[in-house]
């Protein structure tokens, strides 16, 4: 008569792979995808769009990068290491130089007092070809120029940085003496060669 093997009883392998994938789940880190930060206006409704608006062109910052990562700024040659700081020299102006951004009449900000708000705005366009590398970086370098103007105002006034300062109210009066304006346009093709 043969002898039946012994048979191992494997109902409880389901419970102990669900407690090992719980387990890792739990554990482990999944990375997740980084965007920009940014909080876009609401749209706007059909009777509220208003007419075309004049920009002088000494109010734009352009920045165009090219299929080779070139970048064009202010219809010049440009480099990455120094366009936070040619955004800051920009927004600022100072010296009131008329080749940089003009400012508002002084307008009285809560809690900043009377301050002149720059009419300045980042315009950034890419090409299809760009790669998204350097689309954040120069995206890293536009936001990181007015964050540092935020701070440098912030110290000023309230002795701490932007990111510091626990009144939501002095917080928003820096926003409103240092409003982000990037304006980004559709991706076409800017060309450039090597």
């Amino acid at each position: 008569m043969a002898r039946k093997t012994p048979e191992l009883n494997t109902s409880s392998m389901a419970d102990i792979s669900f407690l090992l994938l719980t387990f890792f789940l739990l554990t482990s880190s999944i990375n997740t995808d980084l965007g920009i930060n940014r909080l876009l206006p609401p749209p706007l409704i059909p009777t509220e769009i208003p007419p075309d608006i004049k920009i002088k062109k000494r109010n734009i910052f352009v920045v165009l990068i090219n299929t080779y990562d070139q970048l064009l700024v202010r219809n010049r040659p440009g480099d990455i290491r120094t366009l936070r700081k040619e955004v800051k020299l920009f927004v600022k102006n100072e010296l009131n130089d008329p080749n940089l951004s003009e400012k508002d009449e002084s307008i009285n900000i809560p809690h900043i007092g009377a301050y002149q708000v720059s009419k300045g705005i980042v315009s950034l366009q890419n090409d299809r070809g760009t790669s998204y590398k350097m689309y954040i970086q120069v995206q890293n370098e536009l936001t990181a120029a007015f964050n540092e103007l935020r701070d440098e105002l912030s110290m000023e006034k309230f002795g701490a940085k932007y990111e510091d300062l626990k009144n939501v109210e002095y917080q928003k009066s820096i926003r409103t003496a240092i409003p982000l304006k990037i304006s980004e346009a559709e991706p076409k093709d800017v060309g450039g060669k090597k």
